[in-house]
């Protein structure tokens, strides 16, 4: 599947998600954006298995008419896939095992990225499984629920981390340890145990100092498992500080994870994507109450 940016696919999210839900308008929508059947055949069986194979759509989903979903490509082009009785959903965590019904309510909402394979019938392209991740759902859910709290936190996290590191108006940044990873892992080695008690230290010793702790990693492995690898370092370093350093859980900011952003070197040599595999552990002091 095509990967749009971030700041794109937030977007098209909300542009989305904005559409009518009514299914007379939808239905219109759909008409416009892709060539729908005009002959209703019938509702698709639900074993797809002896018909012929059709082509892999991938997209966001632009708009949806009862079992009809429309989703737009990256390059702009539309296609309608039908769901069945027999339409497979599976997001990043596993099979969701829910029928047709929930999902075109609840989890086949605008603007969720998808990945569909078909097959041919009655002339129309019928779903036989459709690939989501679990984030992206996560995201369309809060969006189309209007829980604006939950999208920040979700999916403007890189944003609101930048904010709260480059708003100097908030913040002084008083030091900052990297520990380093070895390729895939999120287990502390012996040095990164020591730099870590010693950053609580130096912290421990600035009055009014709060941690930031980001998890990151190389260019190496998809998108996805990247997310989570970040995410899982940035725990694990949390876990230490707290458990074996002594650091008080309310003087540490929420955790982010930021998979391969922000590289603090070339991921083209070993060298440089050595230094991206990281927690960087941030000493901050508001700028309200440094020096105090």
């Amino acid at each position: 599947m095509n990967m749009m940016s971030n700041k794109s696919k937030v977007l098209v999210l909300l542009s989305t998600l904005a559409l009518p839900m009514g299914g007379t308008a939808m239905a219109q929508q759909m008409t416009r954006g892709a060539d729908v059947a005009a002959t209703v055949v019938g509702a698709p069986p639900a074993d797809l298995s002896e018909y012929e194979a059709g082509p892999e759509v991938s997209g966001m989903i632009s708009a949806r008419d009862g079992n009809r979903l429309q989703v737009m490509g990256e390059d702009g082009t539309s296609n309608v896939v039908v769901l069945s009785e027999g339409t497979e959903i599976y997001g990043t965590g596993g099979f969701l095992g829910l029928d047709r019904d929930q999902l075109a309510a609840q989890q086949l909402l605008n603007g969720l990225p998808v990945t569909v394979k078909t097959v041919q019938w009655a002339g129309q392209l019928v779903a036989t499984r459709v690939n989501l991740k679990n984030r992206d759902l996560r995201t369309a859910s809060m969006i189309r629920t209007g829980t604006a709290q939950g999208f920040a936190e979700q999916t403007a996290a890189t944003e609101a981390l930048r904010g709260r590191l480059g708003d100097i108006d908030k913040y002084n940044i008083h030091g900052t340890t990297n520990v380093n990873f070895d390729t895939g892992k999120w287990q502390l080695t012996p040095q990164g145990q020591a730099d870590l008690c010693a950053a609580a230290q130096q912290a421990e010793a600035t009055p009014n100092a709060l941690l930031l702790v980001v998890g990151y990693t190389d260019n190496v492995g998809d998108e996805d498992f990247n997310q989570e690898l970040s995410e899982r370092r940035a725990g694990r370093v949390v876990n230490y500080l707290q458990q074996r350093c002594g650091w008080a859980p309310y003087r540490m900011l929420t955790p982010t994870g930021m998979a391969m952003a922000d590289p603090l070197a070339d991921n083209s040599t070993e060298e440089g994507r050595a230094q991206n595999r990281r927690v960087a552990v941030n000493i901050l002091v508001s700028k309200s109450v440094d020096g105090l």
